[in-house]
């Protein structure tokens, strides 16, 4: 199976902490929305998109990539966040950005979430929160993910 996992992860780098764990377990590279041109998705069997959240929305790098993509991409692909507060029903940051990429064509098989350090502006007054996150009960978490992922691609192939 080839994967590659686009990743934008910018404050206290939790997103790229999951990134990695999910990469190793699908032998995908991780790689930044600027470091990979769109046409290189296509060679893939599964392509992941991980994102921290910011003013509960996806960094708008990735948004930008992903809205950049071509259509008809008939590729499998994986949602991944961390956040340090929950997505709600009237911020719908996540399943928003399933919703793009299945307008380009893909499949999304699964999404993975887990909380991440915030220190946003508003809660960096009270020292942030979720302080420690992801830990390793998260990345066991993210590798479970990234297991049960790897076997339903391969028994899909």
């Amino acid at each position: 199976m080839k994967a590659v996992i686009v990743c934008r992860s910018v404050s206290h780098g939790n997103t790229r902490k999951v990134a990695d764990v999910i990469g190793e377990v699908l032998g995908a590279r991780v790689v930044d929305p600027a470091e990979i041109d769109a046409t290189e998705l296509s060679s893939c069997d599964v392509v992941g998109f991980g994102s921290g959240v910011r003013n509960m929305a996806f960094y708008p790098e990735l948004l930008q990539f992903a809205r950049s993509l071509p259509g008809e991409q008939r590729r499998r692909a994986f949602v991944f966040n961390t956040s340090g507060l929950p997505e709600t029903p009237l911020r719908r940051y996540r399943r928003d950005f399933v919703g793009l990429l299945e307008q380009k064509g893909f499949e999304v098989v699964d999404t993975f979430s887990c909380f991440g350090f915030d220190t946003f502006l508003p809660l960096l007054i009270v020292g942030g929160v979720r302080k420690g996150r992801p830990n390793a009960a998260d990345l066991d978490a993210a590798r479970a993910f990234a297991e049960g992922l790897r076997a339903r691609i391969d028994g899909a192939s």
